[in-house]
């Protein structure tokens, strides 16, 4: 199924990527939801905030994922993208709150363990980051790795 972004979303999507931004673009749905502005949805917003965290532009990131969040907030992608902007800032406890409200929302995320775990590690707090570790074990070896090395790493510190 092909998805419509704006020429400007696929050029910054395009872009080489330093660090992994969180989640791929999302599917808009056909008709806009209720928006002050007609037209932007939660969804176009969730993908604009994709598109400035491929370029490190995290505060206008978390002005996208924040106008989401207020356009729908049971999405869980806005809740992590909303997170993994924050922890970018080095907002730590802000970014554990919005992993687990996309936890709550969706449980078995797995983007949203992952990240959540980097959190924890970077906040020190490796016996919840070996939590989340297990939990995500099962459900995406991938991301589980990630979040083992980041582990692996903090330990030797």
């Amino acid at each position: 199924m092909l998805r419509t972004v704006p020429a400007l979303l696929v050029i910054a999507l395009a872009a080489p990527v330093a660090l992994a931004a969180p989640d791929e673009p999302i599917e808009e749905p056909s008709k806009p939801a209720t928006a002050a502005v007609p037209g932007v949805t939660a969804e176009t917003r969730v993908n604009e905030g994709l598109a400035l965290a491929k370029t490190n532009e995290w505060a206008g990131a978390e002005r996208a994922y924040r106008d989401a969040i207020r356009l729908k907030p049971t999405l869980p992608e806005a809740w992590n993208g909303l997170g993994y902007a924050l922890r970018q800032q080095q907002r730590y406890d802000e970014s554990v709150r919005a992993y687990q409200e996309a936890l709550r929302l969706r449980p078995n995320y797995p983007q949203a363990l992952e990240y959540l775990g980097e959190a924890y590690v970077r906040m020190g707090r490796l016996p919840e980051a070996r939590e989340i570790l297990a939990r995500l074990q099962p459900l995406d070896p991938r991301e589980a790795a990630e979040l083992a090395q980041a582990i692996e790493r903090a330990s030797r510190r």
